[in-house]
């Protein structure tokens, strides 16, 4: 069987990169999984060059007495399943949709509530605020340690009509990415459709999906404009603000030396400041990827942006501070921060 060229590089972006700065005769392997595609330390999706960098450096500032193995594209596990293996030790580091272990522990959904985040410098400001103290302790309590604080806007990508108000979508199978999303949608008049974002293409080109909100930078990343009509993009704003931080087990942090534990904490704080600036740019080259597809281009305005914001109060807010204490406590400081 011959190997073309293509064949060759598909392979190799698919497989684990082992990535090493230096040679240590005893160097720890650690292994990195994301579901996001994978490419180098220069190309492709923002997320991918993130953990190459942070591993690089890592490996540098350890003498390479650390070294990693990265796994792009779920391809060491399933997407969700990442999260319950950071918490047992199972897996050394994920970058990780936050609000995808929600059936797992509740409390993190506040990571992708409607509306309550809506630009960059609100989310990024919980890092410092007593809500991000909070958010920090709880994941602790849970075996998982928070590295790189991520946020990335979202926008909606549809086969069918454009989506601008919540009327819009009215008998269409939406993707929201969490309970409360999905909740917000369904009041909105949409019909629930609930898959990781790495499985948005195959539902939409099937059918089984009308329309989806996630990050600009996934819809850049996984081609939806091959399949979509219309896009929304939430370059000045959006109902749909993730956290997708770069996590670490806590058991596999705390087992290594307090040297090598300070270098993972520097680096993975260092590149916070790459992360916003890649995902503002993925917010300006959503519009000209899917313009040059001929996909019709859309912006939320703030009235509707209003409208999104009284549904969320009345039924995901609602529904997520009832569920527990804590997630009631998480939501009124999260409603300090301001926009």
């Amino acid at each position: 069987m011959s190997i073309t060229r293509r064949t060759a590089l598909g392979a190799l972006l698919a497989a684990p990169a082992i990535l090493h700065a230096g040679r240590a005769l005893a160097a720890k392997t650690l292994k990195i999984s994301h579901q996001f595609p994978g490419g180098t330390m220069d190309e492709g999706d923002f997320r991918d060059r993130l953990v190459r960098r942070f591993a690089t450096e890592v490996t540098k500032r350890t003498n390479g007495e650390l070294a990693f193995e990265i796994y792009p594209g779920s391809s060491l596990m399933k997407t969700v399943a990442q999260f319950s293996a950071l918490r047992r030790g199972a897996l050394d580091l994920s970058l990780y949709p936050l609000a995808y272990a929600g059936g797992e522990v509740p409390e993190v959904n506040i990571g992708l509530m409607p509306s309550l985040v809506s630009t960059y410098a609100q989310g990024m400001a919980w890092k410092g605020a007593e809500i991000g103290r909070e958010l920090e302790a709880l994941l602790d309590k849970r075996g998982v340690k928070i590295l790189t604080w991520i946020w990335q806007s979202g926008g909606i990508a549809s086969r069918s009509t454009g989506i601008v108000k919540p009327a819009d979508t009215k008998g269409l199978k939406v993707r929201g990415g969490s309970r409360e999303m999905d909740q917000l949608l369904k009041a909105a008049g949409g019909i629930i459709s609930s898959v990781p974002s790495n499985e948005i293409y195959a539902a939409m080109q099937t059918g089984s999906l009308d329309a989806a909100i996630t990050s600009s930078t996934s819809l850049i990343s996984f081609r939806l404009q091959e399949i979509s009509k219309n896009v929304t993009s939430g370059i000045n704003g959006s109902f749909w603000f993730m956290m997708e931080p770069l996590l670490m087990s806590k058991a596999i942090f705390d087992a290594l030396p307090a040297a090598q534990q300070k270098a993972i904490a520097e680096v993975g704080a260092e590149m916070e400041p790459f992360a916003l600036e890649q995902a503002k740019a993925d917010d300006k080259r959503l519009a000209d990827i899917y313009a040059k597809a001929g996909v019709a281009v859309h912006e939320f305005d703030a009235a509707a942006l209003d409208q999104w914001k009284a549904i969320a109060r009345d039924t995901a807010w609602k529904d997520f501070a009832a569920r527990n204490a804590t997630c009631a406590g998480l939501l009124k400081l999260a409603e300090k921060i301001p926009a």
